[in-house]
């Protein structure tokens, strides 16, 4: 069973702003409640084929992971995935205007758990949506603030 989480805020910013900031990797652990650091593997700025290592806390357990950007088209649209560990995971991100300066952004885990964590799929999902709800609250009231 894959694991397939959307979550959407409307953030009262305008796009490229949003985009700028959510899609620097650099700035993940700022709004993501679960991400500790992000080191880049290549330089920076964020292109296809960058890659950063992730470090993060998920459901009590420490992940170290690699992504590597597979698509970009900011200031609409960033995926991110890997390959690696127990959890193959595809992070996409996107930005649509939502009128008046405003910003809706979708944020979408999706992966195919291998294993134990393909046990406890339907538990990783509901804990990733809370989460992901989560960080985007956080991020639209760090850009508001702004």
């Amino acid at each position: 069973m894959g694991v397939d989480v959307q979550t959407e805020i409307t953030i009262d910013r305008p796009v490229e702003v949003v985009a700028d900031y959510a899609g620097d990797p650099t700035n993940a652990p700022e709004w993501y409640v679960n991400i500790q650091s992000v080191d880049w593997r290549t330089d920076p700025p964020v292109a296809v084929g960058s890659r950063m290592d992730f470090v993060a806390k998920f459901l009590g357990r420490r992940l170290a992971y690699t992504y590597e950007v597979v698509e970009l088209d900011l200031p609409h649209r960033l995926v991110m995935r890997t390959a690696e560990g127990p959890f193959p995971m595809e992070t996409s991100y996107e930005w649509t205007p939502a009128g008046d300066g405003r910003t809706r952004m979708s944020l979408r885990n999706r992966g195919e758990p291998s294993g134990f964590t393909s046990i406890a799929a339907p538990m990783m999902a509901a804990a990733m949506r809370r989460a992901n709800t989560k960080d985007l609250a956080s991020l639209k009231s760090l850009l508001e603030s702004r």
